[in-house]
């Protein structure tokens, strides 16, 4: 009996290097995790208004968009692994002055320092995985990462809850920390490949952001990106913890409101991790485009009526739900771009411009969608949000898949061993799924 598409993929190891990135990635995902639920009742308790709250999440999105170009370039220049690290302490030393942090204006400054460092870690990383992953696991690769992610967000935003009794200012000490030891465990186990990298200087030629502009994948991925930064960076970060916080507060539940809005954040990771364990194997082997899609349109579902909930567990079932969509498009939107850029050719502006887009949506997403909680509740805060993701699937509806069949009605690369099979040439001189 021949072995099935998901189990010859399966036989391809992930690289132990990217084994490293992945639990680097863990013990950050937990520092996040802790902060996420504190922030914005931590924005609060300087007298910010809900607009002044989303200003927080928007700042440290600015900084990583606007920093992101020269993200990319330092990747290319100095190297994946020296720009992870030192984009990870940046953030670790902006953490700590968070938690000293005496007004306002000193945790807006704090925070959008933070993203400076983000932006560098998180550009080098994706980067570093289309380099190092083999083209037939590239989802599997993208999943495991994101995995890492969101294991710690599970548990983080519930320890955050509980460290909240000890003061807003413990959790940012405690994520300062976790990310000082990320960038120890990458500087102590990546030190062979990254003596080899310095020894063998990177000749790979770079794509392109204009070359890569010519793919409507490319195009519908920026698309997907900017909603998901506007919804699960940016709204799911500054409203759902506001939201859980003030509309369950005194119910009677089981729950009060800031534990409510931990749960919330965990529970959303929790959908996100079942959905990407399977998408990113299936993504491999049978395509990006369709999980992508499938996930945008029920992370839309499942976000647009969060507003409107006065059920804590209707409410909870709906973080459920969104986080079970953002689960199916995260690996393969990722993986996506891996396939166009592959692995000989540097990657570090196409992912820079990747993330710019996601980073543009966490910034417009939290101040437009407080505009609106201000002006008009919750409800249709989160309905715009819904929306948002939905035109993300309309955009991928006409795009190309980028995992093609090696053959005309062959298996995909995703299904085969580490290949990476050349493209027929076109009498136009442009890949396939050029659009």
């Amino acid at each position: 009996m021949a072995p099935s598409k998901t189990s010859r993929t399966a036989q391809v190891p992930i690289p132990r290097e990217i084994k490293v990135l992945v639990a680097a990635a863990f013990i950050i995902a937990i520092g996040f995790g802790i902060i996420a639920p504190v922030l914005p009742q931590y924005a609060q308790s300087f007298n910010a208004s809900a607009t002044a709250v989303s200003a927080v999440v928007s700042a440290f999105g600015l900084t990583r968009l606007l920093f992101a170009p020269f993200s990319g370039r330092i990747t290319s220049r100095f190297g994946e692994t020296p720009a992870y690290m030192t984009g990870v302490l940046i953030v670790a030393a902006s953490m700590f002055l968070i938690a000293f942090s005496q007004e306002y204006w000193q945790l807006l400054t704090f925070r959008a320092l933070g993203g400076i460092g983000s932006t560098l870690f998180t550009v080098s990383a994706m980067a570093f995985l289309a380099r190092k992953a083999p083209p037939s696991i590239r989802g599997r690769v993208s999943g495991a990462y994101a995995s890492a992610f969101l294991i710690g967000n599970i548990a983080g935003p519930v320890v955050g809850s509980v460290l909240a009794v000890f003061g807003y200012r413990v959790p940012f000490l405690i994520y300062g920390t976790a990310l000082v030891a990320a960038a120890g465990l990458v500087f102590v186990l990546l030190r062979d490949s990254r003596l080899a990298d310095r020894g063998k200087p990177d000749v790979r030629p770079e794509m392109r952001v204009a070359e890569a502009w010519e793919h409507t994948s490319y195009r519908a991925a920026l698309t997907s990106f900017f909603a998901n930064g506007w919804a699960t960076f940016g709204v799911r970060n500054s409203l759902t913890p506001l939201l859980a916080a003030t509309a369950f507060a005194g119910t009677g539940f089981w729950l009060d409101g800031p534990q409510i809005a931990g749960a919330a954040l965990s529970l959303f990771a929790l959908g996100n991790i079942a959905a990407v364990t399977f998408s990113s194997r299936l993504s491999d082997a049978h395509g990006r485009k369709p999980l992508i899609i499938i996930g945008l349109l029920v992370a839309a579902a499942g976000t647009a009526f969060i507003g409107w909930m006065d059920n804590a567990w209707v409410f909870l079932a709906l973080c459920v739900l969104s986080g079970s969509g953002t689960g199916l498009l995260n690996a393969p939107q990722q993986a996506a771009i891996a396939d166009l850029v592959g692995q000989d050719r540097k990657a570090g502006p196409v992912m820079s411009t990747a993330q710019m887009a996601s980073d543009l949506g966490a910034i417009s997403g939290p101040l437009i969608a407080g505009l609106v909680v201000d002006a008009a509740g919750f409800g249709w805060a989160f309905m715009l949000t819904g929306g948002i993701l939905a035109v993300g699937a309309i955009s991928w509806a006409f795009a190309a898949e980028t995992n093609l069949p090696v053959t005309p009605g062959g298996p995909r690369t995703g299904a085969l061993p580490a290949v990476n099979p050349p493209e027929p040439p076109q009498p136009d001189g442009h890949r396939p799924d050029a659009g």
